[in-house]
């Protein structure tokens, strides 16, 4: 599609897979399962629906050589670096800048970096009917994914009529965009069958974006504008910018969404728990190591990738072990990973994050 660009977040730090991400080599950058790192896999995704030349990443200081060497082909003016952390907001409209000085009617697609995607063409189909009814509509457009379990972590999106179909695809208002709710709205939300997951993939039109940052995040809108009339003035105006989520910031208050519903085979691998479905079987569990011998356990998840492992009388534990510390708890336990981190930011062992 002409005028279409792709946005790849890659600026988190994965807190809640240390020890093996850390701040300079995060989650996306490494290999878990024996995979290709998540960063790698997103880009050879999109690769089958854009050229290189149309995907823009945007990550942090702190992880530009990781990337780099991840992404060779990547042009360096592609690479977008934020002077620090500030979300994905300012992110977002950052990339919105370089764009539109690009192309003329542009639309991008923003994309995680750290996602699974089991079927790339399902993605894809979805995301050229996104643009094309981004184009149309100059709507948030998003994509939608039934709901398999009352997860408090993702956003929910109310599904409302058919307003019309883009490549045979059906494209559907949000009545309304609820991220995070608390269990018992999760478990209304799955039961009531209106409510589609956000997959956390946006298509919009750079102009829409302009024009929902104008009327919801004013201070960003302002230095974004200062920032494309002069690039050298980003440090100074990046605090300047709310430091907010794309989520939080625009999308629960806009009433202007639509979602393409689709079935890619999706993940977002947010914790060790998560990720342990996408590693191979092993005795106890899943994993990847170079033996694991199991006595009495199951639901184990491994990441070992240099040693034996043995398990004996353990259920549904996580142990990951890396060249300066290990980690061992219940799988059930992964959501509080990031905890540990900050803990360890506390006690000035920064080495260790």
């Amino acid at each position: 599609m002409d005028g279409l660009y792709a946005v790849v977040l890659a600026g988190g730090r994965g807190s809640r897979f240390w020890p093996l991400s850390r701040r300079s080599r995060p989650k996306q950058c490494v290999s878990i399962g024996g995979r290709d790192a998540a960063l790698t896999q997103t880009v050879e995704r999109l690769l089958g629906m854009l050229p290189i030349d149309r995907i823009l990443v945007a990550t942090g200081r702190d992880m530009v050589d990781a990337v780099r060497a991840l992404l060779p082909a990547l042009p360096a003016e592609n690479l977008l670096v934020e002077p620090w952390g500030r979300n994905t907001a300012p992110c977002i409209g950052l990339a919105a800048v370089e764009i539109g000085k690009r192309c003329t009617g542009a639309v991008m697609a923003v994309f995680p970096s750290d996602h699974r995607v089991g079927d790339p063409e399902a993605l894809n189909r979805a995301i050229l009917a996104g643009a094309e009814a981004a184009k149309a509509t100059n709507a948030f457009v998003t994509l939608g994914v039934k709901p398999t379990r009352p997860e408090t972590g993702f956003g929910y999106l109310e599904v409302g009529p058919e307003v019309g179909t883009w490549r045979d695809e059906p494209v559907m208002r949000v009545e309304r965009f609820t991220e995070k709710p608390g269990p018992e709205a999760a478990e209304a939300f799955l039961s009531g069958g209106r409510h589609l997951w956000n997959a956390g993939m946006f298509v919009f039109t750079v102009e829409g974006l302009r024009d929902a940052f104008r009327a919801f995040l004013p201070r960003t809108s302002e230095a974004l504008e200062r920032v494309a009339q002069n690039p050298q003035a980003l440090e100074k105006e990046w605090g300047n910018m709310d430091a907010t989520s794309i989520d939080y910031g625009v999308m629960e208050r806009s009433r202007h969404i639509l979602v393409v519903p689709c079935d890619p085979d999706w993940s977002d691998l947010g914790s060790w728990a998560a990720a342990g479905d996408e590693m191979p079987k092993v005795p106890g569990g899943r994993g990847n190591a170079v033996r694991v011998i199991a006595k009495d356990s199951s639901g184990c998840i491994v990441h070992a990738p240099t040693k034996t492992v043995v398990l004996l009388g353990l259920e549904n534990t996580v142990v990951v072990d890396t060249e300066d510390a290990i980690l061992v708890m219940k799988s059930d336990r992964s959501a509080q990973v990031g905890t540990v981190v900050r803990e360890l930011e506390a006690a000035d062992l920064d080495e260790l994050t």
